[in-house]
């Protein structure tokens, strides 16, 4: 740990204790139902509201949010802010609509949801995809930057043994159930905020110094304003012929108001919405306990581009003024995405290790909530409903921790080498189009079963491959076959020089025709399918308490919009 000091290696050690301490406590003190699988696996609706919202946002945020968004902080700016902001405001739509017809149908996994409303064969077709997904995409590339992002903070010689330590660190939370996730998620996003916090707050003194301006973190941020106006701007303009290529990868990856029209809805309701790695924390709770805890989460989603995107524009400003030259291009080659460890290094002996602590608690949390939730969807929708009906719940739970360890071995062993290739492609990206492709699918699947009586299980079938080919029509092929400007899209020039279609425009375009065809096939079934859901007025009352978490969170997203649209 050649960059660590002995303050820094005492505050992460005491971290690591705290966490681990905690978790055991936990996982004693409600020893008896640890062979319980509502326990294990939705911590037997014993976790407090705060405890939801702070797993959720800790099952979130992790190396690709500190490494990746930092990065397109560098070189894109606030924008990509809007990955955060929509999500709060698609957290309230969760909470209002999605989570009353989970619990009201006693929904515990995704899976489940699509047999109940559709049928077995769409149920199997998704959990197998859904495993698959997670072990190889999301669970591989969390484990992956982060050991890389770690490794380079500690000098860069500790890959593979970053890589272990994460992995148990991990395994030996996550076999306690969705429990000790749960409550040990509490210490890790204070630890993640207050480190985030104070690596944001040190950036921003660094501008500050940087121009003569003293140590003042507000002086810093009105000093960034003034050098990069073109990082705080929320909505891009469509290129024209006099754009610059930056103007242009801005917009391919942030496609101005077009975004807020199509994709980011998308992803944000795809994932906060029908993702068992994120709705399993709220599954096990009671209504009104569910609601608080997620619109608890979409409050501490506004303050997290604080965390993660501003130290990337400090890190552009002060580049751009001929500091962290060095730093930006460690290994010999300029990468935006060392924007953040380039940060960490200007930390004084005790933040390094505080911040170190930080990212630790993001990766940990997510590797053993991503881990907790394959272990779920193949005891729950595969073992015990195909290969061995009659298990106990002891058996369960043991299948579900085996289930555990062999996800996170396989992922070690991907990570090893970089099998994948996540660090050529970059990690962000890695994972927006792998999860991407399929999101339009999955989306229209459950919104219409939700919410439309007549939707079939043979138009859910065919919704999720329709919107796969789609997603991958118009992402690979369309500009090819179609060129580069129809009525539908227009698609502009890459840094390869290859014609693309915003990818966000891309999802939408997707999810419109897939919901077009699922809604065409429905028609030809009955005018009320036997398995849809009842839906009352009563599931979506809202109390006091809940409209005033709305209200605030609209309040600040409106307001942040209107300074930096």
């Amino acid at each position: 740990m050649d960059k660590l000091h002995l303050e820094d290696k005492i505050i992460f050690v005491v971290y690591f204790l705290i966490v681990a301490g905690y978790g055991y406590y936990i996982y004693r003190k409600k020893k008896k139902a640890v062979m319980d699988t509502h326990d294990f696996f939705l911590a037997e609706g014993s976790l407090t509201w705060w405890a939801i919202g702070a797993s959720l946002i800790a099952s979130n945020i992790s190396a690709e949010q500190f490494i990746g968004m930092s990065g397109n902080g560098f070189t894109i700016g606030i924008a990509v802010a809007a990955y955060e902001w929509i999500a709060a405001i698609a957290l309230i739509i969760v909470a209002v609509w999605f989570i009353p017809v989970y619990l009201k149908n006693k929904i515990f996994t995704m899976p489940q949801f699509l047999e109940t409303r559709y049928n077995k064969s769409v149920s199997l077709i998704m959990s197998i995809f859904w495993l698959f997904l997670y072990v190889f995409v999301n669970l591989t590339s969390i484990l992956y930057l982060g050991a890389v992002a770690i490794n380079n903070i500690l000098g860069g010689q500790y890959l593979h043994t970053v890589v272990i330590l994460l992995s148990i660190f991990a395994v030996v939370i996550t076999l306690g159930g969705m429990k000790v996730i749960g409550f040990t998620d509490v210490i890790q996003v204070l630890v993640l905020i207050i480190g985030g916090l104070a690596t944001t707050y040190i950036s921003l003194t660094l501008v500050s110094e940087k121009f003569g301006l003293g140590s003042s973190a507000i002086a810093g941020f009105n000093k960034m304003l003034e050098d990069a106006p073109d990082h705080f701007h929320m909505i891009f303009d469509k290129p024209t012929a006099n754009s610059s290529q930056q103007d242009i990868v801005n917009y391919l990856t942030i496609p101005g108001i077009l975004s807020y029209l199509a994709g980011i809805w998308i992803v944000n309701l795809n994932y906060w919405g029908c993702n068992q790695y994120i709705t399993q924390r709220a599954l096990g709770a009671n209504l009104k306990t569910a609601r608080t805890g997620i619109l608890f989460a979409g409050l501490l989603k506004l303050l997290m581009p604080v965390i993660v995107m501003l130290p990337g524009i400090a890190a552009y400003v002060l580049h751009k003024n001929g500091a962290l030259q060095a730093e930006m291009s460690a290994g010999g080659k300029f990468n935006a995405d060392n924007a953040y460890s380039a940060v960490l290094g200007y930390l004084p002996h005790g933040l390094i290790g505080l911040s170190l602590a930080a990212l630790t608690a993001a990766i940990v949390a997510s590797l053993a909530g991503k881990a907790n939730s394959i272990s779920t969807i193949f005891t729950l929708d595969i073992y015990k409903k195909y290969i061995k009906k009659e298990a106990t719940e002891k058996q369960m739970v043991w299948t579900g921790r085996l289930t555990i360890l062999a996800a996170m071995i396989v992922s070690i062993f991907l990570t090893w080498k970089d099998a994948m290739g996540i660090g050529g492609e970059g990690g962000f990206t890695f994972i927006q189009k792998y999860t991407g492709f399929i999101s339009p699918g999955i989306l229209a699947m459950f919104l219409l079963g939700m919410f439309w009586k007549r939707t079939t299980g043979p138009a859910a079938v065919v919704g999720v491959i329709l919107g796969f080919l789609l997603s991958v029509l118009f992402n690979v092929y369309a500009p090819e076959w179609f060129g580069p400007e129809t009525i539908l899209y227009t698609a502009y020039k890459n840094p390869t020089g290859a014609y693309e279609i915003p990818f966000h425009i891309c999802m939408g375009l997707a999810f419109g025709f897939t919901v077009l065809a699922m809604v065409v096939i429905s028609l030809a079934g009955p005018r009320i399918n036997p398995k849809s859901f009842v839906l009352d007025k009563t599931m979506f009352k809202l109390q006091p308490n809940i409209i005033a978490m709305i209200v605030i969170t609209l309040l600040v997203i409106s307001a942040l919009y209107v300074k930096f649209w």
